[in-house]
């Protein structure tokens, strides 16, 4: 098992500054589309988060965190400001995803510290009750404070 406090693991943050091309939203999009698995949204879906993320167009906004080793992708977070602030939380934690070959070796948990000290004000997620990552976000200290519930149009 690697500890991420010892192995060479690279992480970078990714904002609208640093004018990131198509093609490295395309390759962060094929990274999350693979690795989400059954939690994952299609392509076409996780580009257009990347694309609010990566914006600096008026209110939206946000960044998106890599890890990566030798120049591999091993992690991404992608966090978007809401555009709100006190009612509702600043940021929304929309997509996070290991590489199958990292999993269960702690980089989920560093690639959260990591999110969690970079975004500005409050954190929300979404995560399905058998999905395994649950134990982790509350170990950072999430809690359910609401129970979401969506109309669907």
């Amino acid at each position: 098992m690697h500890n991420y406090a010892t192995i060479a693991m690279d992480y970078k943050v990714i904002t609208a500054a640093d004018l990131p091309t198509f093609l490295q939203k395309n390759e962060i999009a094929n990274f999350l589309a693979e690795h989400l698995d059954e939690f994952g949204d299609s392509k076409h879906d996780i580009m257009k988060c990347l694309d609010y993320a990566l914006s600096s167009y008026g209110h939206q906004g946000g960044f998106v965190l890599l890890a990566t080793e030798d120049d591999a992708i091993a992690g991404v977070v992608v966090m978007n400001k809401t555009g709100m602030e006190s009612y509702i939380p600043e940021n929304i934690l929309v997509y996070i995803a290991v590489h199958k070959e990292h999993r269960g070796k702690g980089l989920g948990k560093a690639l959260m510290q990591r999110a969690i000290a970079t975004a500005k004000g409050s954190i929300a997620l979404h995560v399905e009750p058998n999905n395994p990552a649950k134990k982790l976000y509350e170990k950072l200290g999430f809690t359910n404070k609401y129970l979401e519930m969506r109309l669907q149009r």
